[in-house]
């Protein structure tokens, strides 16, 4: 239960302000069809985490756990650094073809932004983190939804209600506090 928690915390936070969320309020914008938005984004999302929580696993497996402990370590700090540079979408996989319908240029625009996005990081760091893939993925894919959802129905409405710096700040706090843990080998909150 913890790595599922912990999972979907750290990326619902994390996401916020994150170019996918951006993405989800251009789709919402550009096709005005929530449910097939969101339907799309819960496909990429679960095909593009399961692949991060299992190469996640991989790594955890192929190296020591000395090792694992620093790599991990490293990547939750990494990431908290990372989470203190804002985002911006990219102009080209915001505007996706039509002719795959709103669903399937929603599966494939989130799916390549995903790729190698902080929460896509996050993942793997988490999956290598903890020993529950499955329960990880379903964090991750949770925190995916409660961050875009909101985004796909209020749009721009949240992004001026709500400080994207103090929420980046909160997501990068985090993720240092489980980065130093892990590098202490404070198993307890981890």
């Amino acid at each position: 239960m913890e790595a599922f928690l912990i999972s979907t915390g750290v990326v619902a936070l994390g996401e916020m302000g994150d170019k996918t969320q951006l993405l989800a309020i251009v789709l919402a914008a550009a096709f005005r069809r929530p449910a097939p938005i969101i339907a799309g984004i819960f496909v990429a999302t679960v095909l593009n985490h399961a692949l991060a929580g299992a190469v996640g696993a991989w790594v955890a497996q192929a190296l020591g756990p000395q090792v694992l402990r620093w790599v991990i370590g490293l990547s939750f700090l990494a990431m908290a650094a990372w989470m203190l540079v804002p985002d911006e979408i990219d102009e080209d996989t915001a505007t996706g073809q039509q002719r795959f319908g709103v669903f399937g240029t929603t599966v494939l625009a989130f799916f390549l932004a995903e790729m190698g996005d902080k929460t896509q990081i996050a993942t793997v760091a988490l999956a290598a983190r903890y020993t529950e893939v499955v329960a990880v993925v379903l964090g991750t894919t949770l925190g995916m939804m409660l961050a875009n959802v909101p985004a796909v129905f209020l749009g721009e409405r949240i992004a001026r209600q709500v400080s994207m710096r103090l929420v980046h700040g909160a997501a990068a706090f985090i993720f240092a506090v489980l980065g130093v843990l892990t590098l202490l080998q404070v198993d307890r909150l981890l």
